[in-house]
């Protein structure tokens, strides 16, 4: 991979992971899926996969 590439890359995991950050802090839920399943990662660290009542 170029140098440029790998630049690219981590400015825009360092980009998600300030985001992810931002939302916990927040009181958001970070939403992921793997294998079509969908985790919620609440605010207090706990992962889930309960909708939280604010996506309800």
């Amino acid at each position: 991979m170029s140098e440029i590439a790998n630049k690219i890359l981590r400015v825009g995991k360092k980009s998600v992971r300030d985001a992810q950050k931002e939302s916990l802090k927040k009181g958001i839920a970070n939403v992921y899926s793997k294998n079509k399943q969908l985790y919620f990662q609440l605010p207090d660290g706990t992962i889930t996969q309960s909708v939280p009542k604010e996506y309800r």
